[in-house]
């Protein structure tokens, strides 16, 4: 196993990380600058008011994009075995 072989999979592992956290996180930051905003019109301060939509629309993203998400993790594993098996590790 090379030393570029070794840096190609945590470049694709780090790759994946972000196109799978990449869209929850724009998300909740996208709900609490709403919130925000409509926090700062209202004068209305209160702390947990952001938990509870963001918890929400997370928990609805990753139940609507959870197959996918498990898909291009399949995907991944497979092609680490595949490298696996070509070099010889076991």
């Amino acid at each position: 196993m090379t030393q570029e072989l070794v840096m190609d999979i945590f470049q694709q592992a780090i790759g994946l990380a972000f196109s799978l956290a990449g869209p929850m996180l724009l998300l909740a930051m996208l709900i609490g600058l709403v919130i925000a905003i409509l926090q700062a019109a209202t004068q209305v301060q209160e702390q947990t008011l952001t938990f509870v939509p963001k918890a929400v629309a997370i928990t609805l993203a990753l139940l609507a994009a959870g197959p996918w998400m498990t898909n291009r993790i399949i995907e991944f594993m497979e092609n680490i075995f595949d490298l696996m098996s070509q070099t010889g590790l076991r």
